[in-house]
């Protein structure tokens, strides 16, 4: 099953566990942990392990994407306007 795919059939937990959610960001648990204790992410924590909420972890989802993607979505976004800018400005008058 590949990662995306992974991403929405674990939508119907209501919590993940920071080994989880590292497998299901491709990152490491350290990484997790760090972000736990910066704040960037927010957690509960359960005895010595912490636990993830749904919602919190879909909104992390957007932390994790690397740099290249991000500078692909601005290119691509880039194209669409210059493309269907007149379009895009009519239907937002709708």
């Amino acid at each position: 099953m590949s990662k995306n795919k992974d991403i929405l059939v674990k939508k119907t937990k209501n919590y993940y566990s920071t080994p989880e959610v590292a497998k299901l960001l491709g990152v490491s648990r350290v990484a997790i942990f760090k972000k736990i204790r910066n704040g960037q992410i927010h957690a509960e924590k359960i005895g010595r392990n912490y636990i993830i909420p749904r919602e919190e972890y879909e909104t992390i989802v957007g932390l994790f994407v690397p740099e290249y993607r991000k500078r692909d979505i601005e290119n691509t976004v880039d194209r669409v306007v210059k493309k269907y800018g007149s379009v895009l400005r009519k239907l937002g008058k709708e």
